[in-house]
């Protein structure tokens, strides 16, 4: 199949017709049907399918338990009314790919597989890149089965549900032994390449990022019988992080977002008496992102004690700066310019990726496809067909230098 005949199957999977973007959420229908994909496309090929104790899929071309192994892949779920490159692109790349070195007639030394991590967005259970940190054992069983999503399912709950089974879970050092590389391609979430005019680049780093839940706690009361002198109202503290949030990040060159926000009783006319706001930060550093965190915190305080507001800070989700493997990203740069005859730039990003998780385990590296648009975990995402192509080959490429020497 062609990545075009691919990527049209697989477009309709969980899209939602009235906000045109994707609910493609771990063990829900749409994920299964995504899954269901990936399998027909790994059979159509003739490949070794497997699902591992994880419910990461797997595609191999040769012996699964050879070792040395090259793997490239990403996922197939997505943020809620995301965009349709994200993850997909890389999974669709990858088949794409493996057809073209079948035409090039490419003579593999090492094995070589396509995988689909589970749960990278953490879209239902807040938790992101979980099938690939239970791999890496950076997620415990423990851990794992604690989260639950805003419906109150447990992981375990869904996974059985799916049709897996949650107890076998957990690190799977053997797998990850035996891989001597992993490449994962990625739509741009930015717009450095649309600025420099390139369709294709390499990621040098993965910015250190986290995930904070602050608390407002007030009082619920009338909202048209109560004075304003008289309230407790957790909103306008929550409204000043928000802004305060903007002003930290912008003076550090980093990002703060506040993009999720639960309040309680959430009644139009009723003061709240619980505002629950999701703070996403990321920087380039670590020194910079705990000063934006921390600046963002002593402010939250600040309004908090002035409108006599309870305040919880709770960090639940951290992962530092990654570095990506420098001989890999050293060995695609000479092979994408010598080879493949493209100036290859270098650049940071921003987002979490599973390659990032994994690069504390194995040596990873990571291609990105131009975004014009700049916008991802957006309908308004876009690759034009032309530099997704180009990143198929310049993925065939990278799977070649590295797997037929």
């Amino acid at each position: 199949m062609t990545f075009h005949s691919m990527w049209a199957e697989l477009l309709p999977i969980g899209r939602d017709r009235a906000s045109g973007g994707y609910r493609r959420y771990a063990w829900t229908g749409a994920d299964a049907d995504c899954r269901a994909w990936f399998e027909e496309q790994a059979t159509a090929r003739g490949l070794s399918y497997e699902v591992d104790r994880n419910g990461n899929q797997w595609a191999w071309l040769g012996d699964p338990a050879g070792t040395d192994a090259v793997v490239t892949g990403s996922h197939l779920d997505s943020v809620p009314d995301g965009g349709a490159f994200d993850g997909p692109l890389g999974i669709v790349s990858s088949f794409a790919a493996l057809d073209e070195l079948r035409d090039r007639n490419a003579h593999l030394t090492k094995p070589l597989a396509i995988v689909n991590f589970g749960d990278e967005e953490g879209a239902r259970f807040g938790l992101a890149c979980v099938g690939s940190r239970l791999t890496a054992g950076q997620l415990t069983v423990e851990q794992a089965h604690r989260l639950t999503d805003t419906d109150g399912i447990s992981l375990p709950q869904a996974m059985a549900a799916a049709g897996h089974d949650p107890e076998a879970i957990g690190p799977d050092p053997g797998r990850l032994a035996r891989i001597g590389a992993f490449v994962e391609l990625h739509v741009e979430q930015g717009r450095a390449l649309d600025l420099s005019g390139d369709r294709v680049g390499i990621a040098s780093a993965i910015w250190p990022h986290g995930r904070w839940r602050f608390d407002f706690r007030g009082e619920a009361n009338h909202a048209g019988t109560t004075r304003l002198a008289d309230r407790r109202d957790p909103m306008p503290s929550y409204a000043e992080t928000v802004l305060a949030a903007r002003r930290q990040a912008e003076l550090a060159g980093a990002v703060a977002t506040f993009g999720k926000i639960a309040v309680e009783p959430n009644g139009v006319n009723a003061i709240p008496s619980l505002v629950r706001g999701w703070l996403d930060s990321r920087a380039a550093d670590q020194q910079t992102l705990d000063t934006v965190v921390g600046g963002i915190e002593r402010a939250a305080r600040e309004h908090a004690d002035a409108h006599g507001i309870d305040l919880d800070v709770v960090r639940e989700s951290f992962t530092p700066v990654v570095e990506f493997d420098h001989a890999l990203r050293d060995e695609l740069g000479r092979i994408l310019g010598k080879d493949g005859g493209l100036t290859v730039p270098v650049l940071g990003t921003g987002a979490g990726h599973d390659a990032g998780i994994l690069s504390a385990s194995i040596p990873t590296a990571m291609l990105f496809v131009r975004n014009p648009t700049g916008v991802s975990h957006s309908p308004a995402e876009f690759a034009a067909e032309d530099d997704c192509v180009a990143g198929v080959s310049a993925l065939a490429d990278v799977l070649e230098g590295l797997a037929c020497r």
